[in-house]
C-alpha cells in the first residue's frame, strides 16, 4: 500500500488495534531489559510517550512488560520515544532528592536524516525523499557499521528506519552502554567529516597522510559515487551543478603555471606565468557530455597535482566524500539523556511503522515498501488460507504453556507484512542474547557460597 493510501485522520482509531494485536512487546522487552543481567535496568528505563493534539508525556517508566503493554494500550501514542536509564524510576522523578536523579546508561545512538544532505541532492528536498537520494542511506549505514565494528569493536548494532526520512543506529553492547558523554562526543567526532553550514562551501578537508578510518570509508563511497552523484544527481551536467563542484577544487588546480611560449596568453589573463584551467575544463565538458568521462577529467588534474605538490592533492576524494559520506546529528550522539525514536513506533506523517533493517538485504532494502499501519492492519482481516489454518493450529499446539493472548499476538502479527521485520530483530536479539547468558553464569559463580 502506497503512503498516499494512509491517512492520519484514521489514526485515533487504527492505533488501538496495532497496540493490542500487532506491537511485539515480547521482543521489546527481551531488548530492553538486557536479559534481566543488572537490576532495575527496565524499571528505571525512560519511556516518552507524545499523544495525540501534540501532548507530550515524559518520564514514564515501568516495572513490568505487562505493565508497559497496559499503559500503551490504554494511551495509545502517536509515537514513542527512548531514553536513558536513571539512577531512579522515571515516574517518581519529583519524589527523589533534587540533583540525585542521575542519567546513568543508554545505547550510543545515531541519528542521520536525509534532510542534512540538501546541498547534495537535487532530486529532493527537505523531507522528501525517493530511491535516487535514499542510496545516501546505504552509504551512511555501509561506513558507520564497518567503523563501529572493526575499529570500536562494537559487535550488537540495531539499524532501524525511522518511518520518514532517516535511519538510526542502536550500539547495544554493554561497554557502549556505559560510556560517558566525554566518550559519546569522542565516538561521534572520531565519525564526524563533513563540517560547516550553509555557508561553508567547502565542508571536507584531509590531511596528509589519509587516516586509515577514511581510507576504509573510501572504499566505500568510490563504489557508489558513480552511481549517485555522477548519474543520480548528474553533479556535472547542469552548469549550476558543474560550477557548485568546481567551486570545491583549489585555485592553483584551476590555475596552472604555463610554458614561456604561452606567455602571451598569461598576459592577456593579467596573471604572469599562470593559464585558467576553468574555461579549459568547461570546454572539455562541453565536448565531452558522459558524467563519468566529465570526472575523469577532474581525476587527471587530480593526478597532476599528486606529482607535483602535497597541498590539495586530495580534492578529488574531499568532492566524493563531501557528496556521500554519513552526516551525523553529532548532539543525539553525545548526550546519554537525549531521547531517540523507538523501534515500531508509527510515524505519524507517514503511518509507516520504524522497522529493523536486515543489512543483508540492505541494497535492496525500499522505504516505499515498509508497511503502514493501515496496512498491516487491514492484513489482520484478510480471511486465511488452509494453510495458514494448519500453522496457527500447529503453532497452538507447541505453545501450549504460553499465554493465550501472547500466543494470539504471535500469530496476528505473522499473518501480516510486519512478520520478517519482527524475525529480523528476533535474530538481533538472539545474538546478543549469547552475551547475556555469559554475564548471567558470571553473575550466578560470584553469588555461590563455597
Amino acid at each position: 500500500m502506497p503512503a498516499s493510501d494512509y491517512d492520519s485522520a484514521c489514526l485515533p482509531d487504527i492505533l488501538p488495534l496495532y497496540y493490542r494485536r500487532l506491537f511485539p512487546f515480547s521482543q521489546y522487552y527481551r531488548w530492553l531489559n538486557y536479559g534481566g543481567v543488572q537490576k532495575n535496568y527496565f524499571q528505571n528505563r525512560e519511556f516518552s510517550f507524545t499523544l495525540k493534539d501534540d501532548i507530550y508525556v515524559r518520564y514514564q517508566s515501568f516495572t513490568t512488560q505487562n505493565e508497559l503493554e497496559k499503559e500503551m494500550q490504554k494511551m495509545n501514542p502517536y509515537k514513542i520515544d527512548i531514553g536513558a536509564i536513571y539512577s531512579h524510576r522515571p515516574n517518581q522523578h519529583n519524589t527523589v532528592k533534587s540533583g540525585t536523579f542521575q542519567a546513568l546508561e543508554k545505547e550510543l545512538v545515531f541519528d542521520i536524516d536525509m534532510t542534512d544532505y540538501d546541498d547534495v541532492r537535487s532530486c529532493c528536498s527537505a523531507a522528501e525523499i525517493c530511491p535516487k537520494c535514499w542510496t545516501l542511506m546505504t552509504i551512511a549505514i555501509r561506513v558507520l557499521d564497518r567503523a563501529l565494528r572493526d575499529d570500536f569493536g562494537f559487535q550488537h548494532l540495531l539499524w532501524v528506519y525511522s518511518g520518514r526520512r532517516g535511519v538510526h543506529c542502536w550500539v547495544c553492547d554493554k561497554a557502549a552502554r556505559k560510556l560517558s558523554v566525554a566518550a559519546r562526543s569522542a565516538v561521534a567526532e572520531y565519525l564526524s567529516l563533513v563540517k560547516g553550514g550553509d555557508e561553508t562551501m567547502k565542508k571536507v578537508v584531509l590531511s596528509d597522510p589519509i587516516h586509515p578510518f577514511i581510507r576504509e570509508s573510501l572504499v566505500v563511497v568510490e563504489r557508489y559515487f558513480p552511481l549517485y552523484a555522477l548519474q543520480d544527481q548528474d553533479i556535472l551536467g547542469r552548469k549550476e551543478s558543474v560550477d557548485k563542484v568546481l567551486a570545491l577544487t583549489p585555485e592553483d588546480i584551476l590555475f596552472r603555471t604555463c610554458s614561456r611560449a604561452n606567455s602571451s596568453i598569461a598576459q592577456a589573463n593579467s596573471s604572469p606565468h599562470f593559464i585558467s584551467l576553468k574555461s579549459n575544463l568547461q570546454q572539455d565538458f562541453q565536448n565531452e557530455k558522459k558524467p563519468e568521462n566529465r570526472w575523469n577529467l577532474l581525476k587527471d588534474q587530480a593526478k597532476r597535482k599528486q606529482a607535483t605538490s602535497k597541498k590539495g592533492q586530495h580534492f578529488e576524494k574531499e568532492i566524493m566524500l563531501q557528496y556521500c559520506y554519513p552526516r551525523l546529528d553529532v548532539n543525539v550522539s553525545k548526550g546519554v539523556n537525549h531521547l531517540l525514536k523507538s523501534p515500531f513506533s508509527v510515524h505519524p506523517k507517514t503511518g509507516r511503522i520504524s522497522v529493523p533493517i536486515d543489512l543483508k538485504e540492505l541494497e535492496t532494502f525500499d522505504p516505499f515498501a515498509v508497511p503502514t499501519i493501515s496496512m498491516i492492519c487491514e492484513e489482520l482481516d484478510r480471511p486465511r488460507t488452509v494453510e495458514e489454518e494448519d500453522k496457527s493450529e500447529e503453532t497452538i499446539d507447541k505453545e501450549n504453556e504460553k499465554d493465550a493472548a501472547e500466543s494470539r499476538k504471535i500469530r496476528d502479527y505473522k499473518r501480516t507484512s510486519l512478520a520478517k521485520y519482527v524475525k529480523c530483530f528476533d535474530q538481533f536479539l538472539d545474538v546478543m542474547a549469547r552475551s547475556w547468558k555469559g554475564e548471567l553464569l558470571k553473575k550466578s559463580d560470584l553469588q555461590k557460597d563455597f
